[in-house]
């Protein structure tokens, strides 16, 4: 029983995420208000907030989300693995199933809510924010792959920060191509470029 609720829940928080971008794109993001979202989805806004704060938070959901399962997945890894190629892959896992490799179509969603963040400073700010609430997740992940101390050792959130702004790096980059890139070949190089320069102590 206690799955198939958990299953629920996360099947309205998916259709709240979807409902919130769905209506910023067709209206603009200052003419959308929470109580649109949760007619949109089909729930009542007192059910809404038990899901998210702001209309601001349920489209950056999904980004947060990636820093998250890039965390899990990057425990996963097999522990023999080198410590950046296991981070390099984890943090390309997430993207990877949004948008594809090379030759992959982009995922309309993925491109529209990866637009509006760049495009929207209010939008860009609070991702900033929550993407960097949620860093403490990888630079625990961060210092037991490593053998370090998050709390006595840099190296953890220098890493992870460092992490952080790749991603940012990439993504910005990939919006400015003409002709456009393909993401995960372009992000796993800068991962890489960034492997080159911080060897693990």
């Amino acid at each position: 029983m206690s799955g198939l609720r958990e299953r629920k829940k996360q099947a309205t928080r998916e259709a709240l995420m979807t409902a919130a971008l769905r209506l910023a794109l067709e209206r603009g993001l200052q003419n959308v208000r929470v109580e649109d979202i949760a007619a949109e989805a089909g729930v009542s806004p007192r059910t809404y907030n038990n899901y998210f704060s702001s209309k601001h938070e349920a489209i950056i959901a999904r980004h947060v989300d990636r820093v998250r399962r890039s965390v899990a997945a990057l425990r996963a890894r097999p522990p023999e693995e080198p410590f950046w190629e296991a981070l390099t892959e984890a943090v390309v896992e997430p993207w990877a199933q949004g948008i594809g490799g090379p030759g992959a179509a982009l995922d309309p969603e993925v491109l529209a809510s990866t637009r509006m963040l760049a495009d929207e400073p209010a939008l860009r700010a609070e991702a900033l924010q929550a993407v960097f609430a949620s860093e403490d997740e990888l630079v625990a992940a961060i210092a037991e792959r490593t053998g370090t101390d998050p709390v006595r050792d840099l190296y953890p959130s220098l890493v992870a920060v460092a992490v952080t702004a790749v991603v940012q790096a990439a993504i910005e980059h990939w919006l400015r191509s003409d002709p456009p890139v393909p993401f995960v070949p372009l992000l796993r190089d800068a991962l890489r470029a960034l492997a080159a320069g911080l060897p693990v102590p």
